[in-house]
């Protein structure tokens, strides 16, 4: 019996080149084909029939791994276990699971073609592609979603945390929201690697900590008359354009958007929809009889649906086109966005209106829960009175 097997060497392997079947013993033979190719083979009967299971290459798989292997499907056959239909069917799970892995890429494809329809609008989604494409693909894009874990995710955080503060903590829960989606449509299992609470704030500072508070550059409001005057000289459509964000103390995109569909030029009132709402939330503005004049004067010629029309037909004026006029004003030391700051101080420092009233002008989120619960309403006759106030002091009156 001790001849039954192992009657190969591999001196004696070496040697043979004609092509057919050399038998080592216990079912594995060495398979020589016309090519020249060697490879091993393990033929067996099961149930009546002869099957025939290969091993690997020669160049890879060496005699005595060929012989292990060999060993091993003798035992599973002792068990009535078919080593040839266990094999297939491991090649089948491994090529189920090949074709469900999903990248991170591509969960986060997904993702966002998932919930755009839900957004306010088409900005909120091109902000996530740009923030996932800038700073968590390059590290872990193409990586399979079920391998991202915690040190991954730090390396697209760290980074970035404390000079990038307000971005980083937005990567983050964006990373947190693909990472779940992918577990639930079962790309991925386990806990999530990005979520905050009870794992990543022990490894990063709070946003409070490290976060630096930007304040936009903004004219002192002794100064915005005379900013006023200056404005007025200007005879451009980007100038008209500020004036009137001026003295309605409203945001850059609300007013670059603006459309006379959402004027009612009669009730003097003017009412942005809410999505180009920050708070995503319908605000209503009150237009004092400087805002309107401009608004008038826009209207003797219009051009399509926008108030401020840019170059291009029936579009609005740049995101740019405050920042180009400073300059050419050379007041590159402010910002249009600044001038809430300058209407605010104005109100806090030189009138008695309430603070409420002039956080709803501004259309900022009450954070106190509990004075949220109670502001039903958006104060508008009051602030009817206050942005005449500001238009008075704006024209020295």
């Amino acid at each position: 019996m001790a001849n039954a097997i192992n009657k190969l060497s591999a001196a004696k392997i070496s040697k043979l080149s004609e092509p057919g079947l050399y038998g080592d013993g216990g079912s594995l033979y060495l398979q020589i084909t016309r090519g020249g190719t060697k490879s091993w083979l393990f033929r067996y009967m099961i149930n009546g029939k002869a099957r025939g299971m290969g091993l690997g290459p020669l160049h890879t798989v060496s005699l005595a791994e060929a012989r292990s292997r060999a060993l091993a499907a003798r035992k599973q056959l002792l068990d009535g276990i078919d080593p040839l239909d266990i094999k297939h069917r491991e090649k089948a799970t491994k090529q189920a699971t090949k074709a469900k892995a999903k990248t991170f890429s591509e969960c986060a494809d997904a993702y966002i073609a998932a919930h755009r329809a839900g957004w306010k609008n088409e900005k909120h989604g091109a902000q996530w592609e740009s923030t996932l494409e800038t700073y968590a693909e390059p590290v872990f894009g193409k990586t399979p979603v079920s391998e991202i874990d915690t040190a991954l995710v730090m390396k697209v955080l760290e980074p970035i945390w404390k000079e990038k503060t307000e971005t980083a903590t937005r990567v983050r829960g964006r990373i947190e929201s693909v990472l779940d989606w992918a577990t639930v449509r079962g790309y991925r299992s386990g806990d999530n690697p990005a979520r905050w609470k009870g794992h990543l704030d022990h490894l990063l500072p709070k946003r409070s900590k490290v976060q630096k508070v930007v304040h936009h550059p903004a004219l002192p409001y002794k100064e915005a008359p005379a900013f006023m005057e200056a404005l007025i000289a200007q005879r451009s459509t980007a100038a008209h354009a500020l004036r009137f964000l001026i003295l309605t103390a409203t945001r850059t995109n609300e007013v670059l958007g603006m459309q006379w569909s959402e004027v009612d030029m009669a009730e003097g009132i003017w009412t942005v929809p809410a999505d180009r709402m920050k708070m995503g939330k319908e605000h209503r503005v009150p237009l004092s009889s400087a805002a309107i004049k401009i608004l008038k004067a826009q209207k003797s010629q219009k051009q399509g649906d926008y108030v401020f029309p840019g170059q291009k037909e029936n579009a609005p004026l740049s995101n740019m086109a405050f920042l180009q006029l400073l300059k050419r004003m050379e007041r590159t030391d402010i910002t249009a966005h600044g001038f809430r700051s300058t209407f605010r101080d104005w109100v806090g420092e030189t009138t008695n209106y309430p603070r409420e009233v002039a956080e709803a002008a501004l259309a900022h989120m009450i954070k106190d829960k509990a004075e949220a619960a109670y502001a039903r309403g958006d104060l508008f006759k009051k602030r009817s009175e206050m942005m005449k106030a500001w238009e008075d002091y704006l024209q020295r009156k």
